[in-house]
């Protein structure tokens, strides 16, 4: 796990995947590594380019989705890293749902019909689309595992305000609504995601990524509908097929199991499928970047200078 030392910065923050250095009271630069998570775990080994990949799909979706609400980021001065306004985040996710697919269908499987607050339908399959998307909220835990909270609980918890709530079901709904349209201009169908906010005084800023494989849930499109009739297993770019192998192997991150082993072959596999992911929801071919530390520091201090940050 790198650190860097960028010029006025005040703190570090290494998350699972991503490293977010702090520079005086207002700026965070924030790293996206190769690392990759999955049931809260980092996984022993890194997946090249995903760091790259993470950090070009979410600045794409973010200047593809300003004029929604505003956003925390400025400048993307190197393939994985972002530069952006520092926030007051959001203690929770808010997790937007088209499709019952993931830990939707696991919930729905089992015969819960409710899932934080949310009534679920009767008669759905995996992979449905729901009537209408649904918004189901988890905590966001600074370690361990995120838990399902309904918006109700929320509130009285005080973790946003009853007036701050409607604002970020507004947008999160109006994001979800633009990704979808993005994702079907691609073939693509985005089938569930997450967003983070944060405030700036009394404006809320989504923050993070927004609409990456390890945020978000996409289905192909061309043969959806055929393969949902005969009960076919949907083909999806996302994260999940790290998580089914995992499953598979006896590891959903409960003490006592241990990671099965990531061969060169499945991480090659994993890297593959990130890149395949970015070509297909942007249009634009991959080009692989791997700058040298003292390059992408250079960069950094470059841009926050242009910023007046430092």
């Amino acid at each position: 796990m790198s650190s860097f030392q960028f010029p006025q910065q005040t703190n570090i923050y290494h998350g699972k995947v991503r490293d977010v250095y702090t520079i005086g009271q207002d700026w965070l630069v924030m790293i996206a590594s190769n690392r990759i998570s999955a049931f809260d775990v980092i996984l022993p080994k890194p997946i090249p380019y995903k760091g790259q990949v993470l950090n070009q799909i979410a600045a794409y979706m973010l200047d593809a989705t300003r004029d929604i609400c505003p956003n925390w980021l400025l400048s993307v001065p190197a393939p994985n890293v972002s530069i952006g306004k520092k926030c007051d985040p959001f203690k929770i996710e808010m997790v937007v749902r088209g499709n019952v697919v993931g830990h939707a269908w696991r919930t729905y499987a089992s015969g819960q019909r409710v899932l934080c607050g949310v009534t679920l339908p009767e008669g759905l399959n995996e992979n449905d689309f729901f009537p209408q998307p649904i918004i189901t909220p988890s905590t966001k835990a600074a370690e361990g595992h995120d838990e399902d909270i309904s918006k109700e609980e929320i509130i009285r918890q005080g973790l946003v305000s009853a007036d701050d709530w409607k604002i970020l079901e507004t947008y999160a709904l109006q994001l979800f609504a633009r990704g979808k349209d993005i994702a079907a201009k691609q073939g693509l169908i985005l089938a569930d995601t997450k967003y983070e906010f944060g405030k700036i005084g009394d404006t809320i800023y989504l923050m993070d990524e927004v609409h990456t494989p390890d945020s978000s849930r996409y289905f192909y499109a061309d043969g959806f509908e055929d393969r949902q009739a005969t009960g076919e297993k949907q083909k999806q770019l996302s994260k999940e097929f790290v998580r089914e192998w995992l499953i598979a192997n006896n590891f959903m991150g409960k003490e006592g199991q241990t990671v099965p082993e990531m061969t060169s072959e499945w991480i090659d596999t994993i890297s593959k499928r990130y890149i395949e992911l970015y070509e297909k929801v942007t249009g634009k071919i991959f080009v692989p970047q791997q700058p040298s530390d003292e390059e992408l520091i250079e960069a950094v201090t470059d841009s926050l200078k242009k910023l007046n940050a430092v």
